[in-house]
């Protein structure tokens, strides 16, 4: 067994998105090939409500497939589909543009006006651009939930994983996406397929991601539980940190624990063509999208 190394630690940069939500971005609409399938992470957590109640307006998509994960507070959504819904705490949402959708999201906080949750954009490659588009909503208690005996908490989304299957299937890039908590001053170590690409978002506590062969970074010692805990690479709250290859990621928890997603998937290496919310592989398959948003032949019929 290998320990993947960190090959990139960074923060998720402060966002305009929609009709002026306030969100920070883990990545998205830099170099693809980077987080190859996916494309873009979204952490839209915010406690004034006047920073996202304007939402996200009626939008196209086409190309791709979005796994939107909700914290707190709901959202409510429609689509050219004609569904409707409303997640709330702990729901997600799959949905595949294909050949292409528009939809609306608009988010609600909570009884204390907060809200929290996370929108990931993975990629489709090219034999299903062009697929019909659907969507799946998932309530919360659906969501398998794994105890550890040492207190680590895993909610598994998406795939499988310590023999649970996440009740989101049937997304091309065939992703693992992990909601994990790791107690405060334990080191853990989970098991990643060799050949995905797989990356970690912080947004609790602290942790240290590392190849324990290599330790790099500022030593940081703490008392956790009447023991001291070396940490190496403290890594905070809205850290992104992608991983190299190898088929384990280690993390050792902080003082107040760690809390992070853990996603994985398999690289589709195709060229991306990406302006906005489509994604695709050639410029011209662009210039034919936005053409057919400007005449309104966009939404194709599914029969």
């Amino acid at each position: 067994m290998s320990i993947r190394p960190v090959d990139h630690m960074s923060q998720a940069r402060p966002t305009l998105e929609g009709a002026g939500v306030h969100l920070h971005r883990a990545f998205g609409f830099g170099d693809a090939g980077q987080t190859d399938p996916f494309l873009l992470l979204d952490d839209f957590r915010n406690d004034r409500p006047e920073d996202f109640a304007s939402g996200f307006p009626w939008h196209p998509h086409r190309g791709i497939e979005t796994v939107t994960y909700v914290l707190s507070g709901t959202v409510e959504h429609s689509d050219s589909l004609g569904n409707t819904g409303r997640l709330g705490s702990g729901d997600v949402q799959w949905m595949t543009a294909g050949s292409g959708i528009l939809h609306q999201e608009m988010p609600q906080g909570n009884a204390k006006g907060q809200m929290h949750g996370f929108q990931l954009w993975a990629n489709l490659p090219s034999s299903l651009k062009m697929t019909a588009p659907r969507y799946q909503d998932v309530q919360g208690g659906e969501i398998p939930e794994v105890l550890d005996d040492d207190g680590t908490r895993v909610r598994v989304v998406v795939g499988s994983f310590w023999g649970k299957t996440g009740p989101v299937d049937g997304i091309a890039a065939d992703p693992q996406f992990l909601d994990i908590f790791v107690p405060a001053g334990v080191k853990k170590t989970f098991p990643v397929d060799t050949y995905r690409r797989a990356f970690a978002y912080i947004f609790e506590g602290a942790g240290a991601f590392a190849d324990a062969s290599q330790p790099t970074g500022v030593l940081l010692e703490k008392e956790v539980a009447g023991q001291e805990v070396n940490i190496r690479d403290m890594s905070g709250n809205r850290t992104l940190v992608r991983f190299g290859t190898g088929d384990e990621v280690t993390v050792q928890a902080g003082p107040e624990g760690v809390r992070f997603l853990l996603i994985s998937g398999a690289p589709i290496q195709e060229p991306v063509a990406w302006h906005g919310p489509i994604v695709m592989n050639t410029r011209a398959e662009l210039e034919t999208a936005f053409r057919e948003l400007r005449n309104g032949t966009f939404i194709r019929s599914q029969h």
